[in-house]
């Protein structure tokens, strides 16, 4: 499996928080979200593979080669959209591509006002008077607009409303479908994911607890749904949380066949994203 980044042990220390040796994988024509609560560390990994902070440990390799931001080919390879802006708010999207095609090699004029067109975004309109959802997507408009290899991206579709959210999307899953490309997707809005993604990588706590194939999770984990004295007699080591409600409990199981194998009677439900999520990180557990 050809790889465009990889990322080993990455470790960030803080008072109050830590990244815990960190491994990462993308492969060349995936797409890999990032998942986690707030606070998780998400953001923090983020930094750390670009060089926004520095980190305490680890190795990241980009194309099977050390990566350092102070190597400018390797920038050129690699499109970052995060909150906020590097531009002057006093500058329109217009001036901004001046200023980009001197900066990226492959800069291309054409793609990007074609998605200035394509998201409504004005041209002419100075970027403090953009909303925060504009501000995104003029973001991604220059992303996608100098042929990089890679696209991180940290929240794109935040503040987006649900038709935009997946005319991007559709964008993003064009953007790897020659396979020579991919992109790393930190997002809390877990349906995106199921959408698009072919990795997840759940960061809980600043350590990653599961990373997988999105079919694959989907297809082994399962959520049970039981009276609490069906739940009493499961066999415990299968289950990762749980809730227990009036009448009820729903739980996390990491085997979904081998449950239903064990108890054909019971009903187990295909888990969404954010059922492996929540078990994980607020369900109780035995």
């Amino acid at each position: 499996m050809d790889t465009i980044l990889e990322v080993k042990n990455l470790s960030k220390h803080y008072n109050s928080f830590s990244l815990k040796k960190v491994n990462l994988t993308i492969p060349k024509g995936s797409i890999v979200g990032l998942i986690g609560e707030n606070g998780a560390g998400k953001t923090t990994t983020i930094k750390a593979i670009i060089g926004a902070i520095q980190k305490d440990g680890g190795e990241i390799t980009l194309f099977g080669l050390p990566f350092h931001t102070t190597n400018k080919e390797v920038m050129q390879q690699i499109a970052i959209v995060m909150e906020g802006s590097f531009f002057h708010e006093e500058l329109s999207p217009r001036q901004m591509a001046k200023v980009l095609k001197g900066l990226y090699k492959k800069w291309n004029d054409v793609t990007f006002n074609r998605y200035l067109r394509q998201f409504n975004v004005p041209a002419t309109k100075k970027l403090k008077e953009f909303s925060k959802g504009m501000r995104m997507k003029l973001s991604i408009a220059i992303a996608l607009s100098y042929d990089a290899k890679l696209l991180i991206l940290d929240e794109p579709t935040s503040g987006l409303d649900p038709v935009v959210r997946n005319e991007i999307l559709n964008i993003f899953q064009d953007f790897i479908i020659d396979e020579e490309r991919a992109i790393l997707l930190s997002s809390h809005i877990t349906t995106d994911l199921e959408k698009i993604a072919d990795y997840i990588t759940f960061i809980h706590n600043g350590e990653v607890i599961l990373n997988d194939m999105k079919d694959d999770l989907i297809y082994k984990y399962g959520v049970v749904k039981c009276s609490e004295q069906q739940f009493d007699s499961l066999d415990q080591t299968h289950i990762i949380g749980y809730e227990k409600g009036q009448f009820a409990v729903q739980a996390l199981v990491n085997n979904k066949q081998a449950v239903q194998h064990m108890y054909p009677d019971l009903v187990i439900d295909a888990p969404t994203i954010d059922d492996i999520m929540l078990y994980y990180v607020r369900g109780d557990k035995k």
